[in-house]
This record gives C-alpha cells, sequence and structure tokens, in this order.
C-alpha cells in the first residue's frame, strides 16, 4: 500500500474552474482573485482580504505594515515552520523567542507576558530574552514592536492573555494561521486576533491554491498598503506606473486564485474529511503508550487540522518510528525542527541546546504522520497497525 505523506482534495470542479480561467484573458490581476478575496473575508467575518503569492509573503507585509524597522524586536515561537521568524529578518529585525506550551505547543502566554514586561524595562531583565550575540549590543533606537503567535498544527494560540499583554504594552498583533484555516478560538475564527492574520494555500493545507497566500484585517489603511506592496509598490489610486514606494512582486495569479476558490465552496466538506482521519488515528492509536496524541484545549471550539502528530517519549522511539515506517513505505517527518537551532540561527544568534527546553523536546519527539482529507479508514488503520508492530518488537 502507498501512501503519501499528504495529498490534495482536488474535485472535477476545481479542475474546471482553472481551465475556464485559461480560456480567458485574464490570468493576473483579474475578476477571480477579487472573488477569492471576499470569499476569505466573508469566511473570516473580517473587512478585507488581500491575496499574495505565499504565506511567507504575507507574513512579510504583516511585518511591514506594523512598522517593524532594523534591530526592531518582536516576540514569536521557535516552534514553527521557518518561515515566521524569517519574515522578521527580512526587515532586518530581531526575532525573541520564549517557549511553547507543552500541550498544544502553541507560544506560552505566560512567557509572552514575562518577555514584554522584561523588555520594556530594558536594562538586564531585558537582557535575559535577548540572543547571545545581540545581548549588549542594541542601540536606544531598538523597540519591541509586536507578538507574532503561531496556531500550531491548526490549533489556536490562547489569545485572551496574549491581547491583553498586547494592549497593555501598545504591540501589534500578527497572527500566523498558515495552519489554522477554519479554526475556531472561543467561537472566533483564526486569523480574526491580531491586528492582521495570515494564511496559506500550500497543496497539504485545508484548501490550496498550489503556491498562495492571503492577509485578512478590518484595517483599512493596512488592506491599502497591502495592495501596493505586493504590486511593485504602486499607488493603487493614481497613475499606472507611479511606485510611491518599495514594494514586491506577491502578486497571487488567476488561475491559483479560481482555485482557491472553488475549494472555498467547500470548505466545511474538506475540513470534514481532515476531522474524521484525524478521528480514525486517535481511534485505532488510543492504547499505544509509547506515544502521546494531539490534545485539543477546550478554548479550541473548533479544531481544523492541518497535520496530525504524535509525541513520542524519546527522541530514540521518534527516530525508530520514522525509520522503520519509511522501510515499510509510509513516509513521515519530524515535526518541526527547534528553529533556534537550526544552523542559521545558531551561527547568527549564538542560540544552543537548552535555551527553550521545551521547544527542544517537542521538535526531537513529535513525529508527522501521513495526513490529507483523501486518506481513507483502511489506509490509517494500516499506518497504526505498522506502528504498533514496530513498537512492539
Amino acid at each position: 500500500m502507498i501512501i503519501p505523506m499528504s495529498s490534495p482534495v482536488l474535485s472535477e470542479d476545481d479542475i474546471q474552474a482553472v481551465k475556464e480561467v485559461l480560456e480567458t484573458r485574464y490570468l493576473s490581476i483579474g475578476p477571480k482573485v477579487e472573488a477569492f478575496e471576499e470569499g476569505i473575508a466573508s469566511y473570516t467575518g473580517t473587512k478585507f482580504g488581500i491575496t499574495v503569492n505565499s504565506g511567507t509573503s504575507a507574513l512579510h507585509l504583516a511585518v511591514i505594515a506594523a512598522g517593524i524597522r532594523e534591530n526592531d524586536l518582536v516576540i514569536t515561537t521557535p516552534f514553527s515552520f521557518i518561515a515566521s521568524a524569517n519574515c522578521i529578518l527580512f526587515e532586518k529585525a530581531i526575532p525573541v523567542f520564549v517557549d511553547i506550551d507543552p500541550i498544544s505547543y502553541n507560544i506560552d502566554p505566560e512567557q509572552v507576558a514575562q518577555a514584554t514586561q522584561d523588555l520594556m524595562a530594558g536594562g538586564k531583565a531585558a537582557e535575559r530574552w535577548l540572543p547571545r550575540k545581540i545581548k549588549g549590543k542594541l542601540d536606544h533606537n531598538s523597540k519591541l514592536k509586536a507578538i507574532l503567535p503561531v496556531d500550531a498544527f491548526g490549533q489556536p494560540a490562547d489569545y485572551d492573555p496574549i491581547q491583553k499583554t498586547a494592549s497593555d504594552q501598545g504591540l501589534k498583533i500578527i497572527e500566523d494561521s498558515c495552519e489554522a484555516l477554519g479554526s475556531e478560538y472561543k467561537g472566533k475564527k483564526a486569523g480574526t486576533f491580531g491586528d492582521v492574520g495570515a494564511f496559506a494555500f500550500y497543496p497539504n493545507k485545508q484548501i490550496t491554491t498550489g503556491e498562495g497566500g492571503i492577509l485578512v484585517t478590518d484595517n483599512e489603511d493596512w488592506a491599502m498598503l497591502f495592495l501596493s506592496l505586493r504590486n511593485q509598490g504602486r499607488d493603487i489610486f493614481n497613475a499606472w506606473l507611479n511606485h510611491t514606494r518599495l514594494g514586491y512582486n506577491y502578486r497571487m495569479d488567476e488561475m491559483s486564485a479560481a482555485l482557491g476558490l472553488s475549494q472555498l465552496k467547500r470548505i466545511e466538506e474538506l475540513l470534514s474529511r481532515r476531522e474524521s482521519v484525524a478521528g480514525w488515528y486517535n481511534q485505532y492509536l488510543a492504547d499505544v503508550e509509547e506515544i502521546r496524541l494531539p490534545i485539543i484545549l477546550p478554548e479550541t471550539t473548533k479544531m481544523s487540522w492541518f497535520v496530525y502528530v504524535i509525541q513520542s517519549n524519546s527522541r530514540e522511539i521518534r527516530d525508530r518510528l520514522m525509520l522503520e515506517l519509511e522501510v515499510n513505505g509510509i513516509p513521515s517527518r519530524p515535526y518541526f525542527s527547534s528553529i533556534h537551532l537550526q544552523p542559521f540561527y545558531t551561527q547568527r544568534f549564538g542560540y544552543k541546546r537548552g535555551d527553550f527546553p521545551r521547544t527542544e523536546l517537542a521538535g526531537d519527539c513529535c513525529l508527522a504522520l501521513p495526513f490529507s482529507g483523501a486518506m481513507t479508514e483502511k489506509e490509517v488503520q494500516f499506518v497504526c497497525n505498522i506502528i504498533k508492530n514496530i513498537l512492539a518488537s
């Protein structure tokens, strides 16, 4: 049995939607992009949706809109896809990592509050949160500007205390919901708890555009800025080639938007299919003592499954599972690797193992299993039986 790591669920309507675009004169900057933006904004309950060509691009533009500049500080998580930290570096700012909650794998709001208080106070209190190679080198213009939480694996971060911290200290919140389209925290959609939310539509996401992303916000000024920044910095109101700021080619094309719009029409079906797959995994792995299954917190009133991640009791068990699953034709991935231990981050900032123990434990022991809405119960049961056989041997 061949089981892919992930696979998009494409319908004949999806395929036809892309074909129809190819038969028009609009391949970029056309009506499908606008319709998809309106659809996502409506789905999330926000005023504006601005498409871009990736979730990474969305995060980059959000960092710019938040006024984050060289040597500014942004509190974020070291347990994420690396783009959530890289987007801060794009503007020569400094990601300040705090550790995660060991249950949800999301940023720990208590550490966010303490780090914020100390960084605002400055001096030795602030130093404890800064990377080794940054300590003592910040100039007086460096300011803490924002908090960038990530909704890991589709589960929203704990936003009530994060919002309070941001409000008390006048900080922006950039919500990385690239993995969480459709999730809800206390009945409110992911992506709507900050000044701006970012989603991504890579083929392994809840809905796909192939490559693509979107920003959602209620801030009209930010929305107009995003429209300009994604299109080479053009003034959206005046002359055709009037460039009023440094911008980028971050546009989404019409084919991608048409696919996304078609998928959005059946998003609840796609989310339901993913929930069923996660439920089968929970059922067939429930009695395996060597691993911990995903835990959904009470505040997560709707879980939008991005991946299915188990946590083993040790790195040795995780690595053995990964190796022997591969021997049996089943792919799996360590998910995530700790950002602060990536070679670039250790070299640039001086991070070491032991800096963020909860993140490192998750990075050492978490394993993503094959997951998509296309999986059948028989396939899930096959994967789970192989896992049980490996651990029993």
